[in-house]
């Protein structure tokens, strides 16, 4: 690999190529490149798996890790993805813990500092690969490549393809897994350091260490389970010097000294592939058992390729797939967070131009095949396999090959298959720079790429800081997904904006007709606006596509029991509460329309309910004790007031409810002490202070309850009780003030 060192001499300065300097400058990079996401907010999938998982919290055992998927579900579950990942979560409980909760600062700057130590960790993988492995006579590694492994870590470090994975918190599954990947390797690297048969034994240690090591990339994310496929192949073609065409023309020519090759003949080879494929298995096995032994179910949605009736289709579709995998590792500006939803219309037919990309593809690399495996140059050949092995193995778990995936296409999958990219590029550079003299003009273009691709992890890296950013870029690269415009309709509606989040929900409606949960927010929205007839269409269209959609079923109620629909509303809730028996918020909106039929023991049954089964939820408790306060029952309302503060210590509108039950029982002191807190909690509520001053009226302190009538209509001038109370007041004021005169 001389030759390749050399070729690159004008692109990579002298200066920087002691081990230490390069590893500097490749660890630098990296951490230019995404620094600007540190202090972004949780975004897209971070809610599901960091904010609303409760995997994370202390009060969930450790144990339940192991049993739950990466999105806090059970693995057991029919709606599981079944994603695996104990590891990657418990990295994720660490930081919660260690930051004192749901703090992102801390989440990304582990994830730009776990890039940045794979980054570094690069630059020996790529001598490894490039130079391959040979030992001084003390046991170190002799770094043959330097100007080459360099160069690939820098591209790797800097590629704009990563930035889902490193800003985006989740993606710190495709960074563990990575790590441990790279540490397989080198594991199983080091294997081959001593070649005296007194050190088999060391050496099986290592093989027995890298497949650990490649279990526990697994359990960061499921692709890590690919080094041990690669391993193999670095075996057989560097260490056994396996030489396919060779071999194929000794057979074809019934060559008698095929038995003589030395990688047939190789116990030690045997031994290593026995080791590996049974260990492999294994590993398989045991993850194929905790998962529950079945497949994660998907929808059209996810990926519509995987449902295409026809084989053809199918297979058109995917070799598609890969053709933008390789556009976006060959031209990173394009990126989006997701690519479903219509965003990648299907190819129904050998005539749609973009046939013409998977042709681009297979002649790519149909040719660099031949030439890793026809070459008569040892080094070309085992470079060129390397590359397409690094390129090649860790993404066949994203293939659609083996079992239908949840995703059309995801960047996150191509961190780990980038570095075989990184790889043929260089190698690439290498020979361009060889076959012409204008060498300066190719070490600008080399450097030139490097700084696009910085800038493009930078401006890319701001975009992922907030869900506004990251969506809204997605809009020019993807105006056809429906997720999109979902999304954004989303964030829109949380901040507030409704008029806006409708126009972006009914286009993402227009797009997928199917989007059950963009006509769910939508309906929402309609029946806020008390546009209650528009409403029910949208969610009763959302209930016929998708049976067991229990939240739209709830908000279908609430819409029916607006209109005064009881009978229909009722039977909306309990179809609701039929396909998901834990929901709290049903009950409570069941409740409710039972409190609006005068049913009152089977609203406070409901509400009941809500809160055995959500023993935070303040509104069902509410709504308890005012229904009893309401019907006579204080003692009742009371000891219902009393146990919902236990639970709810610091809740206002509790301590408002209970100090109104507590007045009513001539419990002035106590109920006094209730209002005061909760008046404290939240000054600006005008019925805290008009409540207390009726109080403070029957209790006889009419200067307090002058006050705080005072406060309340300040407050809220327009309350006719306090006016008329306020009245009462002054009026016996008046009167106590003539008597004194």
């Amino acid at each position: 690999m001389a030759e390749l060192d050399t070729d690159l001499d004008h692109i990579i300065p002298s200066s920087v190529l002691p081990p230490f300097w390069a590893k500097l400058v490749v660890g630098l990079v990296s951490l230019l490149c995404f620094a600007r996401s540190y202090d972004g907010d949780f975004v897209f999938d971070d809610s599901e798996a960091i904010v609303n998982n409760k995997d994370l919290q202390a009060d969930t055992p450790l144990g339940d890790l192991w049993h739950h998927d990466f999105w806090g579900s059970r693995l057991s579950s029919n709606t599981s993805h079944k994603s695996y990942r104990p590891l990657t979560v418990l990295t994720f409980r660490m930081n919660y813990y260690l930051s004192g909760g749901f703090h992102p600062v801390g989440f990304h700057v582990v994830n730009i500092l776990l890039h940045g130590g794979i980054s570094v960790l690069m630059v020996d993988v790529f001598s490894v690969l490039f130079g391959g492995l040979q030992y001084t006579s003390k046991g170190r590694r002799v770094h043959l490549a330097p100007r080459a492994s360099l160069l690939a870590a820098l591209l790797f470090a800097v590629h704009p393809v990563h930035t889902e994975c490193v800003a985006g918190v989740v993606g710190r599954a495709d960074l563990l897994c990575t790590l441990f990947f790279l540490l397989s390797f080198l594991g199983y690297c080091k294997a081959f350091r001593e070649s005296n048969k007194e050190r088999a034994h060391s050496s099986t240690l290592w093989v027995l260490l890298s497949i650990v090591l490649g279990a526990v990339a697994m359990l960061c994310k499921e692709q890590g389970i690919t080094v041990l496929g690669l391993n193999a192949v670095f075996d057989i073609l560097v260490i056994g010097k396996f030489n396919i065409v060779e071999v194929i023309q000794k057979i074809v020519r019934r060559d008698k000294s095929l038995e003589n090759i030395g990688l047939l003949r190789s116990g030690g080879l045997l031994f290593r592939m026995t080791l590996l494929t049974s260990g492999g298995a294994g590993v398989l096995y045991v993850r194929w058992r905790i998962m529950g032994t079945g497949p994660p179910a998907f929808t059209e949605v996810d990926n519509p390729a995987s449902f295409a009736d026809s084989m053809l289709v199918r297979a058109i579709n995917y070799n598609y797939y890969y053709s933008l995998n390789a556009w976006l590792l060959l031209c990173p500006w394009w990126l989006c967070f997701d690519w479903s939803m219509g965003c990648i219309p299907l190819i129904k037919s050998v005539g749609d131009w973009r046939v013409i990309a998977l042709a681009a593809l297979w002649l790519c690399l149909i040719g660099l095949i031949c030439q890793a495996l026809c070459s008569e140059d040892s080094g070309k050949r085992r470079i060129l396999t390397l590359g397409l092995g690094f390129l090649v193995i860790p993404f066949l778990p994203a293939s659609n090959l083996f079992f239908r995936v949840g995703f059309v296409v995801a960047e996150r999958v191509l961190y780990l298959p980038s570095a075989g990219y990184c790889m043929l590029l260089t190698f690439g550079f290498g020979a361009l720079s060889r076959h012409t003299k204008k060498k300066k003009l190719i070490a600008a273009f080399v450097l030139g790429i490097l700084f696009i691709n910085i800038l493009r992890c930078m401006i890319r890296s701001g975009e992922w800081r907030s869900e506004d950013q990251l969506f809204r870029s997605a809009l020019s690269v993807c105006p056809l997904n429906a997720k999109v415009h979902y999304n954004i309709g989303k964030n829109l509606a949380d901040k507030g904006n409704q008029t806006a989040a409708i126009r972006y929900y009914r286009e993402a409606v227009r797009l997928n007709p199917k989007y059950v949960h963009a006509m769910n927010n939508l309906g929402n929205i309609l029946k806020e606006r008390n546009e209650l007839q528009e409403a029910e269409e949208l969610l009763s269209l959302a209930v016929q596509i998708q049976p067991d959609f229990a939240a739209a079923w709830m908000n279908l109620g609430i819409v029916q029991n607006s209109l005064k629909r009881f009978e229909a509303a009722e039977q909306s809730y309990r179809t609701a509460i039929k396909y998901r028996r834990k929901y709290p918020d049903c009950y409570y909106n069941l409740g409710r329309l039972y409190a609006d039929l005068n049913r009152h023991v089977d609203a406070l049954n409901a509400w009941r309910n809500a809160t055995m089964l959500k023993p935070e939820h303040s509104l069902a408790w509410n709504n308890m004790i005012i229904l009893l306060d309401n019907t006579g029952n204080l003692a009742q309302a009371e000891a219902v007031g009393r146990e919902a503060l236990e639970l709810i210590p610091n809740d206002h509108s509790l301590m408002f409810s209970l100090a109104n039950v507590l007045g009513k029982s001539q419990k002035y002191k106590e109920s006094e002490a209730l209002f005061l807190k909760a008046i404290k909690a939240n000054p600006n509520v005008a019925s805290y202070h008009g409540n207390l001053a009726v109080l403070y009226h029957r209790w006889g302190h009419l200067n307090l309850a002058k006050k705080h009538y005072e406060i309340s209509l300040q407050l809220d001038p327009a309350a006719a009780g306090t006016k008329e109370n306020y009245g009462l007041l002054r009026r016996k004021l008046e009167q106590m003030q003539r008597k004194d005169v």
